[in-house]
């Protein structure tokens, strides 16, 4: 989506040359982390100004727009910003101040789009550039082809740092947390392992006596009961108890449910 003036403007913007990629150092603070190549982004941009009036760079904003995701991020995180193109029939009028933003709905991960709009100039205007942001990071993958069905082996696996952000799913940094699982899907090698790849694991089977765990604020206590459905991860179940009362749960081990309160 483009918003430009209805009257034509006296200069084009020049597009980025389609080489153009930012990478951004790996800096410490976590609030910078998370688009913290979005400042290398501008410079990487042409955007057009007065010759005796630079448009300056709003680093901090920019920053500032990294703030909302960047304690999702590993700590080790190495961001990359490729810069896309504006529309070649694009024109805009000069600017002296540019607000960069993200829109409502988008976010700093993947394929993206970072907002501009001129808030100094003799027209104000607003364009959406595409981006790609990458988040290269160490993870899990499997080091050669598997079959959806086959069972997780230690020797499947490696640590190799990839791009995290080409999904939206988050990736596996533990190689133990896999061993044993088995596979929804059948992968090539060197596929970063997320949640779905994975069978959802079963920990009971219907009509098979469990441990049905109360956990509150300083007391545990349990009793069996019978679950009346398949013990899934992450869901719900509903078991019985001896005295006939059923209770809600959810499965967190081998024929074990717990209920918090």
């Amino acid at each position: 989506m483009i918003e430009s003036p209805s009257p034509p403007a006296a200069f084009a913007a020049p597009r980025p040359a389609p080489s153009a990629r930012c990478t951004a150092p790996r800096p410490a603070p976590a609030g910078a982390r998370a688009l913290a190549a979005a400042a290398s982004l501008m410079q990487a941009l042409a955007l057009p100004a007065h010759a005796d009036a630079p448009t300056p760079i709003p680093m901090q904003q920019l920053m500032e727009l990294a703030r909302g995701g960047a304690s999702a991020l590993p700590a080790d995180a190495r961001i990359e910003i490729e810069p896309g193109q504006l529309d070649s029939r694009l024109k805009l009028a000069p600017c002296r101040r540019i607000e960069p933003y993200l829109p409502t709905g988008s976010t700093a991960w993947g394929r993206t789009r970072v907002g501009l709009r001129c808030t100094d100039g003799p027209v104000n205007w607003n364009v959406f550039l595409p981006v790609t942001v990458r988040v290269w990071s160490p993870a899990v993958v499997n080091v050669g082809p598997l079959q959806a069905g086959a069972e997780i082996r230690a020797e499947d696996l490696q640590i190799r740092e990839v791009d995290i952000a080409s999904a939206a799913a988050p990736v596996f940094r533990d190689p133990q947390l896999l061993v044993g699982r088995l596979l929804a899907a059948t992968l090539p090698p060197g596929t970063p392992l997320r949640p779905q790849h994975l069978r959802v694991r079963q920990w009971f089977a219907a009509g098979e006596t469990v441990t049905l765990v109360y956990v509150g604020e300083g007391f545990s206590a349990s009793t069996e009961a019978q679950a009346l459905s398949n013990g899934l991860d992450g869901q719900a179940v509903r078991v019985r108890t001896p005295s006939g009362k059923i209770v809600t749960g959810r499965p967190v081990g081998e024929r074990r449910v717990e209920v918090r309160s």
